[in-house]
């Protein structure tokens, strides 16, 4: 039977950001694997996926992300006070955006900054996005022709660029680990 991560019954919410392909996707799937294995009860918030089935009709103003971002942080809130171990994997280029996320989760929320230089992401391109992007078929599209701003505080920066996705996800692990939002127990 599937658990809570904390000691308090309680779950929580690992916001992980960065840039279009650095790796978000990737890391909170393996993340979700690992607390899944150790018997937790986890629910990964794809940012894109949200989009697509709660918010197609949104653009990619600063606006609709932010609005994006505080829908998304809602849902995670929700399901972290049930006892849910919440990934997030969303660019959230905005500092507003991250500071609005934590405020809604309060403590029981831990930002993680992937940090990978564009030309890492541009190189990997795993969608074709920064190809479409240079081409000029998407328009606003983070790293490219709109911002990304890099995160004041996050509660932990993994670097991307040279790491294993492997080795992120265990890095994320052991913070989470410190925050104590995982049981000893479990880990």
């Amino acid at each position: 039977m599937a658990q809570a991560p904390g000691p308090d019954g309680h779950g929580f919410v690992a916001w992980i950001e960065g840039i279009p392909g650095s790796g978000k996707s990737t890391l909170s799937r393996l993340v979700s694997q690992k607390l899944k294995a150790q018997g937790f009860r986890v629910e990964v918030l794809d940012g894109d996926e949200v989009r697509a089935m709660f918010s197609p009709e949104l653009g990619y103003t600063r606006k609709d992300r932010e609005f994006h971002a505080r829908r998304v942080s809602y849902v995670a809130r929700m399901l972290a006070r049930n006892g849910v171990a919440v990934v997030v994997a969303m660019i959230t280029p905005y500092e507003t955006s991250r500071q609005a996320a934590r405020a809604v989760a309060s403590d029981h929320f831990s930002e993680v900054w992937l940090n990978c230089p564009v030309d890492v992401c541009r190189a990997r391109d795993a969608k074709g996005l920064y190809k479409r992007a240079g081409e000029g078929s998407i328009k606003k599209f983070t790293g490219v022709d709109d911002p990304f701003e890099e995160p004041l505080n996050p509660d932990l920066v993994v670097d991307t660029a040279n790491g294993a996705a492997e080795a992120g996800a265990e890095q994320i692990l052991a913070h989470l680990r410190s925050r104590g939002f995982l049981r000893d127990s479990a880990a």
